[in-house]
């Protein structure tokens, strides 16, 4: 066994154990401590929770392998993060407040209760829980790409998904969202020094610093440093950039929503939304890589390796195992995530159990098939899911609408306009993504929202309508039983 791989399988089982240490000693057994803690996280470990979802693997591996093919079109990441926390800064208090004068443990409650309707409810639950599922498994795949890579054993990268699977469900199943706190700690550490790392030493392998670089870049590839025709074009740039905001912005991802409803305050929310975009700036770090990796590698080679290919042929083994480490942690802390997410919503919303013990039963459950499916789909069939993958994001961004005049202080939206948008919506998504014309590099997800919102306010003007002339149909059959109103005397 290699130091690379020794330091990155010790890694893995300290992630796990620090998740472990996070359960609390006289904790409840329900499912609401499970879930939001008791609704008192500091706003330090709010911060961590917040600030860990945008560092998965598709930060380590994907914006490297985005600058590699695409350029500065994956600062797209930048600015749709920036976005989504504006949107935030109005959503988050508002969503934590309701959460805590009602309850609330999922997104779908938060429909079911301000729609009126347990069917809405379970509706938003089912689109959850299926368009999380391709993105669990993106984490777990991702998981084991990042272990082949580093060390350069596919063996090894079987045994680190299968390792990492079964201790991220164990961390969960024993501490829920305390032992993800507590993880999410770890992770970011282990992620800025990983990323201070390749900072100094990738840009200096190229040959000077980063400065340097991007003089080089500019002078051999400046199509690289404009947003260019071809895939990733300002079209595509700007359309991605809206539809990962609007989604992001409006909590459309219920993965999130534990986050936020286990925080001790509003105010904390806010405040974190604040200083947030600060902490993204180090999403660019990725990003230099990969411009780093236009200059070392050849222009065939495959864009999500980058960012461990360079930190291989530059760095000593055990600063790769470093880097593999901080890597594995941003699969298994946002996969504990998703997985209770998905859980939560299939053991709250959707199948009816009676009593704490059967609900946490239920929800245990979950947790073990759906990453033991994920998994599954990861070994054997790791592009099974693409397709639907490209859905996640963009299918998620239909319940935005909804959300946002959910979220009012008064909904004037009723729940059958809210289902029919939602649906059409989702439905719209599909086929463009599987048959529809070729819209180019605008964002499926973004024309999406177009019927979406067309379904969604014609069906409410529509009903508005029909309200406001049957009590006058009414007023009119109660006055003429058999002459006009205005010919009954004389």
């Amino acid at each position: 066994m290699t130091t690379t791989m020794l330091i990155t399988l010790l890694g893995m089982l300290t992630v796990a154990g620090v998740g472990i240490s996070g359960r609390r000693r006289h904790s409840r057994a329900e499912l609401g401590e499970w879930t939001v803690g008791e609704r008192r996280f500091s706003a330090a470990t709010s911060w961590f929770l917040q600030a860990g979802e945008a560092f998965t693997t598709f930060s380590f591996l994907g914006l490297a392998g985005l600058a590699f093919s695409g350029g500065v079109g994956a600062t797209y990441a930048l600015g749709y993060l920036a976005l989504s926390l504006i949107g935030q800064y109005f959503t988050g208090p508002r969503i934590w407040r309701l959460g805590r004068d009602h309850g609330y443990l999922t997104q779908a409650d938060m429909f079911a209760h301000r729609f009126g309707s347990p069917l809405l409810g379970k509706v938003v639950a089912v689109i959850g829980a299926v368009f999380l599922l391709p993105y669990l498994q993106l984490q777990i795949t991702g998981l084991g790409l990042i272990v082949q890579l580093a060390t350069g054993s596919s063996a090894g990268a079987d045994l680190s998904m299968i390792l990492a699977t079964a201790l991220t469900v164990a961390f969960v199943l024993w501490s829920g969202i305390r032992g993800i706190a507590r993880a999410a700690y770890l992770k970011d550490v282990l992620m800025v020094l990983a990323l201070i790392v390749l900072l100094i030493a990738v840009p200096a392998a190229a040959g000077g610093g980063i400065g340097h670089l991007f003089s080089v870049v500019q002078d051999l590839h400046p199509d690289l440093l404009t947003l260019h025709h071809g895939e990733f074009d300002r079209t595509w740039f700007t359309t991605a950039m809206l539809i990962s905001g609007i989604g992001a912005g409006f909590n459309t991802m219920p993965h999130l929503w534990p986050a936020v409803l286990s925080a001790r305050g509003s105010r904390a929310l806010r405040s974190n939304y604040v200083w947030l975009p600060l902490y993204q700036v180090a999403l660019a770090v990725p990003i230099i890589v990969g411009f780093a990796g236009v200059l070392a590698l050849s222009p065939g080679a495959a864009g999500n390796s980058v960012l461990l290919t360079l930190a291989h042929h530059t760095l000593p083994g055990w600063l790769v195992g470093l880097v593999a480490v901080a890597a594995a942690a941003a699969a298994m802390v946002p996969s504990a995530a998703i997985v209770m997410g998905i859980s939560t919503l299939v053991s709250h919303n959707l199948v009816p159990a009676e009593g704490e013990r059967a609900r946490l039963r239920v929800n245990h459950a979950c947790v073990v098939f759906a990453s033991g499916l994920a998994l599954v789909l990861g070994l054997a069939r790791p592009d099974i899911l693409a397709n639907l993958l490209l859905l996640t994001y963009g299918g998620l961004s239909q319940l935005a609408p909804a959300t946002v005049m959910a979220l009012a202080a008064r909904n004037r939206l009723a729940a059958g306009p809210a289902l029919l948008g939602i649906l059409t919506g989702v439905a719209a998504l599909a086929w463009l993504t599987f048959g529809g014309p070729d819209v180019g590099t605008v964002d499926t997800g973004l024309i999406a929202l177009i019927p979406n919102l067309l379904v969604t306010f014609g069906a409410q003007t529509v009903l508005h309508m029909r309200r406001r002339r049957a009590p006058a149909e009414a007023t009119r059959q109660r006055a003429e039983p058999g002459l006009p109103a205005d010919r009954a005397v004389g």
